[in-house]
């Protein structure tokens, strides 16, 4: 029977969109799925505020009446203007290990693209930076951080034979914090702090990090501003996000430096959900909470989520002062293994630095773009 493709256009084509990765990845031991809600608040303009500058469609592909793939189309206005060019994104792709599938979804995807009087179709790519990006195509046998993405081998192929190439790479890194590095770190600290008067914050509480929130989203629109996909969150956008996110974060693992009481960079680590998430099965209730607030309590790796410094300050050392805070904080709580998101394979500084740990680049993702 032939393939059909279908627009995601109801609340039941919606679930069925949401629910398709939970069959693909069925009995998958390195995939992490998202919340349900979560996603299903992300495909709809009245709970997704990103819609405010962009425009998106979502599709199924079906086979024997059966969903075997689906794709969503987003065009960022917002960052077609930053970059003054026309670019449509390949959101949410997954699919069956057949060809014809793969090139339906993606063509329709270019039909659309091309009535918009677009030029070129990149990704997969989110509404924001804080979306899934990338496509996974090396580390497959590691468990999938949930700020990162997970992706079965044969994407990669058929991309590939959809003639994209790549744009842009993230590489990810698994860090053993040892003596040497560690030492190195709060030595170096220590002097920055003392060349430039700076001071680091330890909070007492998620209430004290939380009066923070805000000012953690002003610095990271001015940090990763100019940094590829990457459009400022409006105040829509981090309303949504500190509602989301700041209510798990665990205010230990959140550090910020400030100079004459004003924040000028933070580190964001946060107990790895992966294991919690796979027992919730994308669900928060009655169980899937639990579990959370369980893997948040009895952490066994951290995640290293977000940095951010202010651009002034960003050949000051402010990082360097990060890091050694959280570094001691990790070590203080008993555990010394830390995972990094996706770190774009050109930012050679924030690489060389993992080379003075125990580490292993793992896991590599892809941003694949092609002219339309």
């Amino acid at each position: 029977m032939s393939i059909e493709i279908r627009e995601v256009l109801s609340e039941s084509d919606r679930k069925k969109f949401i629910n398709f990765p939970f069959d693909l990845y069925k009995g998958n031991k390195n995939w992490a799925p998202p919340v349900k809600a979560d996603e299903l608040k992300a495909l709809k303009k009245e709970t997704n505020p990103a819609f405010d500058f962009c425009d998106a469609r979502f599709w199924l592909a079906y086979k024997d009446n059966k969903v075997v793939g689906r794709v969503g189309g987003i065009i960022n206005n917002e960052y077609n203007k930053k970059t003054n060019e026309l670019f449509g994104r390949i959101n949410r792709l997954e699919f069956i290990d057949d060809k014809e599938v793969s090139s339906l979804l993606i063509n329709t995807l270019i039909e659309w693209f091309k009535k918009e009087d677009l030029k070129k179709i990149h990704g997969p790519l989110g509404f924001s930076n804080l979306d899934t990006q990338g496509m996974l195509i090396e580390g497959f046998e590691y468990l999938q951080s949930i700020a990162s993405v997970y992706h079965l081998p044969y994407y990669k192929e058929h991309m590939e034979a959809l003639d994209f190439e790549k744009e842009n790479d993230w590489v990810e890194f698994q860090l053993s914090l040892t003596e040497f590095p560690v030492k190195k770190a709060a030595r170096g600290a220590a002097l920055i702090k003392k060349r430039y008067g700076f001071e680091s914050v330890n909070f007492k509480d998620k209430a004290e990090m939380q009066q923070y929130s805000k000012a953690i989203f002003g610095i990271l629109n001015e940090a990763f501003h100019e940094l590829p996909y990457v459009t400022k969150f409006n105040d829509k956008m981090i309303d949504l996000y500190i509602e989301k996110y700041f209510k798990i974060l665990n205010h230990k693992y959140v550090k910020i430096v400030k100079k004459d009481d004003e924040l000028i960079g933070f580190i964001i680590g946060l107990p790895s959900l992966s294991e919690a998430m796979q027992k919730a099965k994308g669900k928060l209730f009655p169980l899937g909470f639990y579990h959370i607030m369980k893997a948040l309590k009895k952490p066994k790796v951290i995640d290293l989520l977000l940095t951010g410094v202010k651009e002034e300050y960003q050949s000051a050392g402010v990082a360097v002062i990060l890091f050694a805070e959280l570094q001691q904080e990790i070590l203080d709580t008993g555990l010394n293994m830390m995972e990094t998101t996706g770190i774009f394979e050109t930012n050679h500084n924030v690489i060389a630095n993992w080379k003075n740990y125990e580490s292993i680049q793992h896991k590599r993702r892809r941003c694949f773009v092609k002219e339309i």
